[in-house]
């Protein structure tokens, strides 16, 4: 029996070649994108979930609120981990973090230095807590002592490629000597770190502070078995009070206590973050590397079932649509003795068959696509071929889907009668057409949402690009790691100048893009006493005489750092927001601002050691972190701080620019890598995952559409056919081609109307979901709507104008002698 009803499946579907044709590729393309998504969501899932203890892992989150300032960190004290595990038993042990940026990496004096990323100091506990393999040296033993490092595989074989790099030295910038005690395996993609050298933590004096109220380090906590996060957050605010308090209260002075503090709505609270949650969950201030988002797994997700069921609906949509043409073999087949079971049976097999060439062909062309996706969001997938589970699950999808698309026309057709049947009296009824319809319109309001979605997403990015950001950001050379060139900075700098098409140059480690240094630090009015109510956090930038100029800012009031002031050294200029926050707005030139300047050997602050600045200008707010934040309070002060050298040109050619800052490099650094960038591309690179989101969504609103067009090319044919006999007596009375091409698309022109109207609010509530996460961003009016809505409707109407135009030309006498 199962023979005869495959046998009887394949020669229907050979004998109606384009239905199966536009039901296999429309499944196939919806699967095939539906697959890859599917792999991309898992890929993301998988962060972090390798390391063994990762249940019982645990980042110290801090969240710190005064005044009008508020801050979300990602670090914590540096003497947090030891007075946590002093008093809290139910905690085995804890590692920190300090990232310093990249470092100039070589084996002896006379080698030449290779910039080298991921390095970070960290404490000996690394290795205990987190799962990452000791392939040579003892993981218990490494880092336990100063100058002493722990290396990558790849960074072992780049330095050491005669395989013996153990018990061997490394000189980081080119004065600390420092000895390789371990050789770890390169740690997996799936980590929301990776680093390739970890310096011992014992070396670092910054590490051996108590000052409670700076947060610098990344802190992990490990938990014994049985021990509760929860239990132990509930804590903090104790060990708050019991160690923060005392510190605060001698920074701020008179009758300062926590619970005043908190009363009058301030906040230093620490939070305790789950290690699998970092990648998908975390987005604050000095994460370890940049995060991924939740959000984009949830928008996946339901791009994935779109598409899938757009897919679906087509092959449910054609099967239904056809069931007519086969009622008379249901008819003869029942009279013949054929049970409905038996119907059922011979149609699901259908049904099945042609999903199951789907889900093949899906595959095939999801691996085509996997390198493409792969290039878009700089990811390394691929289909797990030799995994069991991965063709169970495909087989399992293929006979699911079947099962749906062909349980109503199998239970629709079997229930024909064979006397009416026969006698021609088959009518499809209404519900048949509306349940069509309805999954017409379903597949247009989710393509339009899509539409909405990309042409949001990339007006957006056109408006980040676009705005007046406060500084110029075109046509700057960034020359990284200007403390390789020592005491020739300036020797650098201005040998550079002396090139006509180089118009400005600075010298500073403070850039307004991430990537940049940052300092926080708390500042006053230097005419009173410092209290939580006039003290404002700041960034403190410390730059050269140049740093405006070739920045391209704008100084709205005042002067800009000027050699010939030496009081300057001593001088400050803050930017619109800094202003606002001390009040300063009538008049800021002349006020003078303080902050500490040393701290008492207990960590907090020495309130005999105070600085002070006196502002001199006010430099127009400028963006210095994404638009998704505010603009908040930023100072610049005349110090050295050789980060990068910065040159503003002005050619046509960029690779003379190049050259002739190479050339000079060279010259005054032999033996130090040269590396550049340009800041307008740092600039874009903080958009990245928002541009890679722009040209998924367009993708795969591409594939929807094409998708949900080839189910509406199949339907307008199939119309077209049904209706052969109706179009050729219309014809022959006189009817017009364009009055019968409207004739046919008419109903269909309503039902994209209609998914127009339900398209539309959906997408506006999706669209200010998504905006709500910038500060800074695009107001979309009306005609993006309007765009997608007459997009829909132009690709629906040229995908049934060519069949509506092929019918309506046809020889009416031949329509009449077929029917």
């Amino acid at each position: 029996m199962l023979k005869n009803y495959l046998t009887i499946a394949m020669r229907s579907l050979a004998k109606h070649r384009f239905y199966s044709f536009v039901n296999v590729a429309g499944l196939a393309t919806g699967v095939a994108a539906c697959l890859v998504i599917v792999l991309f969501i898992q890929h993301e899932l998988s962060y972090d979930r390798y390391h063994e203890k990762a249940n019982r892992i645990f980042r110290v989150n801090g969240e710190i609120k005064f005044a009008d300032n508020h801050y979300k960190l990602a670090v914590a004290p540096a003497p947090l981990a030891d007075a946590l595990l002093q008093d809290y038993p139910e905690i085995e042990t804890a590692v920190r973090f300090r990232q310093r940026g990249t470092y100039l990496v070589k084996v002896s004096d006379q080698a030449e230095n290779i910039r080298q990323d991921g390095v970070v100091w960290a404490d000996s506990t690394f290795f205990k807590i987190f799962s990452v393999p000791v392939i040579s040296g003892n993981a218990g033993k490494a880092l336990k002592e100063p100058n002493s490092i722990a290396i990558s595989r790849k960074v072992a074989e780049k330095f050491f490629p005669d395989g013996n790099a153990l018990g061997q030295s490394l000189i980081l910038d080119n004065r600390w000597n420092q000895k390789v005690t371990a050789i770890f395996e390169d740690m997996p993609v799936t980590g929301h770190f990776h680093f390739e050298i970890i310096i011992s933590m014992t070396g670092l004096e910054e590490a051996k502070n108590n000052k409670f109220l700076a947060n610098n380090f990344n802190t992990y906590l490990l938990l014994k078995k049985g021990a509760s996060a929860q239990a132990l957050e509930a804590k903090l605010p104790d060990f708050v009070e019991k160690y923060i308090g005392p510190q605060a209260a001698a920074a701020v002075g008179g009758d300062f206590t926590m619970e005043k503090f908190r009363a009058a709505g301030n906040k230093i609270e620490y939070t305790l973050m789950p290690l699998r949650d970092i990648h998908l969950r975390s987005d604050l201030t000095a994460e370890l590397e940049a995060n991924s988002d939740i959000t984009y797994i949830y928008l996946f997700s339901a791009i994935a079932l779109f598409i899938l069921g757009i897919a679906c609906i087509n092959f449910m949509n054609l099967s239904t649509a056809r069931s007519a043409n086969r009622a008379k073999e249901v008819g003869v087949r029942k009279v013949m003795g054929s049970l409905r079971s038996h119907l059922v049976r011979q149609f699901l097999t259908e049904s099945f068959l042609l999903s199951l060439f789907s889900f093949a062909l899906a595959v095939v062309l999801a691996w085509f696509l996997l390198p493409f996706f792969n290039s878009l969001a700089h990811k390394e997938l691929s289909i797990p071929f030799s995994d069991p589970v991965f063709y169970g699950a495909m087989l399992l999808a293929a006979a699911v889907v079947g099962m749906l698309a062909g349980l109503y026309p199998s239970f629709f057709l079997s229930a024909f009668k064979p006397v009416n049947v026969l006698k021609g009296q088959v009518s499809l009824g209404m519900k048949s057409g509306l349940i069509r319809s309805t999954l017409v319109v379903f597949q247009f309001v989710i393509s339009i949402f899509l539409v909405v979605g990309t042409l949001t997403v990339n007006r957006q990015l056109n408006y980040i690009q676009n705005k007046k950001i406060g500084f110029e950001k075109d046509q700057v050379l960034v020359v990284n790691d200007a403390y390789a060139l020592s005491d020739k900075v300036e020797a650098f700098k201005n040998e550079v100048l002396q090139n006509n098409f180089i118009k400005n140059g600075t010298v500073s480690g403070y850039i307004p893009v991430n990537g940049g240094w940052r300092s926080n630090d708390t500042y006053w009015p230097a005419d009173s006493e410092p209290t939580q109510e006039n003290m404002v956090g700041m960034q403190g930038w410390d730059v050269d005489y140049d740093y405006v100029k070739t920045m391209g800012m704008t100084i709205k009031l005042g002067r800009d750092f000027s050699r010939e002031f030496l009081s300057d050294s001593s001088a400050v200029i803050m930017n619109e927001a800094a202003v606002k926050q001390f009040r300063f707005e009538k008049d800021p030139i002349g006020k003078k601002i303080s902050t500490f300047g040393g701290d008492n050997p207990d960590g907090s602050p020495d309130r005999n050691s105070i600085k002070s600045w006196t502002v001199i200008g006010v430099v127009k707010n400028f963006h210095f972190e994404s638009l998704k934040e505010n603009i908040t309070p930023l100072s610049l002060f005349i110090k050295r701080s050789n980060g990068y050298v910065i040159f503003r040109f002005n050619a046509a050619n960029t690779q003379n620019v190049i050259a002739a800052v190479e050339k000079s490099w060279k010259k005054l650094a032999p033996g130090q890598p040269f590396q550049y960038s340009f800041l307008d591309e740092d600039f874009g690179r903080m958009y990245a995952s928002e541009q890679r989101l722009g040209k998924t969504f367009a993708v795969f609103a591409g594939l929807a559409i094409i998708i949900a067009c080839l189910g509406l090319f199949a339907l307008t044919s199939f119309t077209a056919e049904q209706r052969t006999k109706e179009i050729g007596i219309r014809k022959v009375l006189g009817a017009s081609v364009p009055s019968i091409v409207m004739l046919l698309s008419k109903e269909f022109s309503k039902l994209i109307g209609i998914s127009f109207l339900l398209a539309a609010p959906l997408s506006w509530f999706a669209v200010n979901w998504w905006l709500q996460h910038y500060t800074y961003k695009v107001e979309i009016g009306v005609l993006v709507y309007l765009l997608a809505g007459v997009f829909a409707f132009l690709v629906a109407w040229l995908t049934m104008g060519y069949q509506s135009v092929r019918a309506a030309t046809a020889n009416p006498v031949n329509s009449l002698r077929n029917e």
